[in-house]
C-alpha cells in the first residue's frame, strides 16, 4: 500500500502540489486525470523518490519513504518520450533490469519472454529499437517496467506520442497486463476518454490538488463539485445557470427543464446545472424528451461523430451526435436532452445530489 499523508510540494512559494492525502492498495490500478499543467508529473515525482515534498510524510506498506531516494526504492517508470537502449536488442532492453538485479540466466529468459507474449512483442527480440515502430518501442518499454517486478509502477501519459489505432490497441492491453501484477500502478493521462477506458480508479487533478478519488466511473457519474467534473468532461461539460423553483428549472422565470426525480429534494432557489455533452440529441428518444430550441454556432466532424456547438440563451454547449451533421452556423435547431444525468451544483461549485447512473 502507498500512502500520502497531508503531502505537499512548493516551489518558490507556490504550491506544485498542495495538501494531499491518497492511499493506493497493492495490485490497483489508478489514474491520475487532469489537464496539462494540473500537477499529475509533480504527484507521481512525489510519489517515486524523485522529489521530496515540502510537507507530509510518503509510506509504502507502513513504512516511512519520505527521504529515501528513487535508486533505493522498487519504483519501474515509463514516460511519454519512451527510453530504450539503442545499441541492444529488445530481449536485452527487457532483460536489463533483472541483470541488474542481479538475476540468474534461466529467470531473466522466463521473465523477459513471459513479458514478450504479453506484449506482443516475440517476434522482435533479436532487433534493435531503431528498427521497431514507436508502438513496438513503448511496448518494449512497458515490458522493462514488467519485469523488474517493482512495487510501484508510474506511467506517465505512455500513449500520447503513438497514432490513434497503436493507443486503442495499447489501452485495451493495459488493464489486462496490471491485473497480472501485484504491484501498484499510476497512470497519468490527460483524457477523460483514456481514464474511463481503463478503469480502475480515479484521482482527478486541478491546479496541483486532488478533487476527487475513488472508483472511476463513480468519480465519473458522482462528481463532488462542479470542478471534478468538469475534469472529467471532453467535449466540456455543459452548464446554465438556473433557478429551480418546485418542480420546474427556470430561466429568466420561465421554465425550460423539468426538475427530474434525482434532484427533486434540492432546495428551491439559484443552482448550476450540468450535463455531458453525449446527454444532447438531434432527436427525440425513449429517454431525450424535453426539447428545446438553440442556435447552432459551428460543426465539426471527426470521423463518424459530430461536435454541434450550440448556443442555449447566451450559454455556450456542445452537443456529441453520431453520424456526419453539417449544419450551418446560425441555423435554428430543436435539440433534446435527457434529464436523468443532469447535475445540480450550489453556489460553492458542490454537488447538491448524486447523479442517476449514466
Amino acid at each position: 500500500m502507498l500512502e500520502l499523508r497531508n503531502v505537499s510540494k512548493m516551489v518558490a512559494g507556490e504550491y506544485h502540489i498542495r495538501p494531499t492525502d491518497l492511499v493506493l492498495q497493492r495490485g490497483s490500478l489508478n489514474v491520475l486525470l487532469g489537464p496539462t499543467l494540473s500537477g499529475k508529473t509533480s504527484l507521481m515525482r512525489l510519489m517515486a523518490g524523485l522529489d521530496k515534498p515540502t510537507g507530509g510524510s510518503i509510506h509504502l506498506d507502513g513504512v516511512d519513504v519520505t527521504g529515501v531516494a528513487v535508486q533505493k526504492r522498487n519504483v519501474a517508470m515509463v514516460y511519454q518520450q519512451f527510453i530504450n537502449y539503442p545499441a541492444l536488442t529488445v530481449y536485452e532492453n527487457i532483460a536489463s533490469p533483472m541483470r541488474i538485479a542481479g538475476k540468474d540466466s534461466a529467470t531473466i529468459d522466463r521473465e523477459v519472454k513471459k513479458a514478450a507474449e504479453l506484449l506482443r512483442l516475440t517476434p522482435y527480440l533479436d532487433r534493435t529499437p531503431l528498427n521497431l515502430s514507436g508502438g513496438q518501442q513503448q511496448r518494449t518499454a512497458l515490458a522493462r517496467a514488467i519485469v523488474k517486478n517493482a512495487n510501484l509502477v508510474l506511467l506517465d501519459e505512455p500513449l500520447a506520442n503513438l497514432d490513434y489505432k497503436l493507443r486503442e490497441e495499447l489501452r485495451e492491453e493495459l488493464p489486462k497486463i496490471f491485473a497480472q501484477s501485484g504491484a501498484i500502478f499510476v497512470y497519468a493521462t490527460t483524457e477523460p476518454s483514456e481514464a474511463l477506458l481503463l478503469g480502475g480508479n480515479t484521482a482527478t487533478l486541478s491546479q496541483g490538488a486532488v478533487t476527487q478519488f475513488g472508483e472511476t466511473i463513480r468519480v465519473y457519474r458522482h462528481p463532488l463539485d462542479l470542478l471534478t467534473a468538469r475534469t472529467f468532461a471532453d467535449p466540456p461539460l455543459n452548464t446554465i445557470e438556473l433557478v429551480k423553483s418546485g418542480a420546474q428549472f427556470l430561466l429568466a422565470d420561465r421554465p425550460v427543464l423539468p426538475v427530474p426525480a434525482h434532484l427533486a429534494t434540492i432546495a428551491d432557489g439559484p443552482v448550476t446545472i450540468g450535463f455531458q455533452p453525449h446527454h444532447l440529441y438531434l432527436h427525440r428518444n425513449d429517454h431525450a424528451t424535453t426539447a428545446l430550441s438553440a442556435t447552432t454556432l459551428v460543426s465539426e466532424i471527426a470521423g463518424s461523430e459530430s461536435f454541434i456547438h450550440l448556443n442555449f440563451a447566451g450559454a455556450r454547449w456542445v452537443m456529441l451526435a453520431h453520424g456526419i451533421h453539417d449544419i450551418d452556423p446560425d441555423h435554428a435547431l430543436e435539440v433534446f436532452i435527457d434529464t436523468r444525468h443532469l447535475m445540480a451544483f450550489g453556489s460553492d461549485g458542490r454537488a447538491l445530489v448524486d447523479v442517476a447512473a449514466a
